[in-house]
């Protein structure tokens, strides 16, 4: 059983996924501030945030409805990075592309275990 959220392994990798979204976006266009550049860091933030937010909530089920917005989060922030891409805003690291799926990957790991 965990105590917290912050023992959930998804929460810390996610967490990482922040700090390394906000590097690579420190280097965009100024003029992208308030477009790309925020929006990147929302759906980011909303990863760890919703997975924290739901697993201090009151059973299984509103944690894996916070669960199912995380990794809603993550295909928004997938799409975004892509679109920077695109864009040449940054040069594409797939190290952050495979954080991505590996917390894909866990999210839907953990969303299936509750769902027993």
């Amino acid at each position: 059983m965990i105590e917290s959220h912050k023992d959930l392994k998804v929460w810390q990798e996610s967490m990482i996924l922040v700090e390394d979204v906000y590097k690579i976006t420190a280097t965009f266009p100024k003029e992208e501030l308030f477009g790309l550049t925020s929006q990147l860091k929302r759906s980011s933030v909303s990863v760890p945030s919703n997975i924290a937010e739901g697993a201090g909530r009151r059973g299984k089920t509103e944690f894996m409805r916070f669960l199912y917005i995380a990794m809603g989060s993550l295909s928004e922030l997938d799409t975004q990075l892509e679109l920077a891409e695109r864009l040449f805003f940054w040069k594409r690291d797939e190290e952050i592309f495979k954080r991505v799926y590996y917390i894909k990957s866990m999210l839907a790991k953990l969303i299936k275990s509750l769902d027993r």
